[in-house]
């Protein structure tokens, strides 16, 4: 593995700490109820590998819906992953990391449910409701 594309981050009070591998930290977004809940905003994962990801503290998972999970800290309650249930991965939150790891925005899921007061700008990829559950169910093919 490449130093360079390790990164390391932790929650607001430190508890929790992450080290994981990403060769490529691209952002995504999600603008989906349950984020906009959890987070009081859209949730913004960034992009990495899944092997290798340790994670060490009191992180908490959530089982949010039948397919998904979140995570937190158990101390400060800082937002740390969306999961999903069928394959075990997590997508962690980018403001678990210095500077979003250096990601570039790449992808928003449930754009057409992003709340009239906020929006993202750039050219990136933009899933509407039913493009995204077609995406996760595995449909769009």
């Amino acid at each position: 593995m490449n130093d360079a594309a390790m990164l390391e981050g932790r929650c607001l009070c430190g508890a929790v700490t992450i080290k994981v591998h990403a060769p490529n930290p691209r952002l995504r977004a999600c603008h989906c109820g349950m984020c906009r809940q959890h987070t009081s905003g859209m949730f913004i994962s960034v992009d990495t590998e899944q092997e290798g990801m340790v994670i060490e503290g009191p992180g908490i998972s959530f089982r949010s819906s039948e397919w998904a999970e979140r995570g937190f800290c158990g101390t400060c309650g800082s937002t740390l992953w969306y999961g999903t249930v069928h394959d075990g991965a997590r997508h962690l939150a980018a403001g678990l990391f210095e500077n979003a790891a250096g990601g570039e925005m790449k992808l928003e899921f449930f754009a057409d449910q992003c709340p009239q007061g906020y929006g993202l700008r750039g050219d990136h990829r933009r899933l509407s409701t039913e493009e995204t559950i077609a995406m996760f169910s595995g449909d769009d093919a």
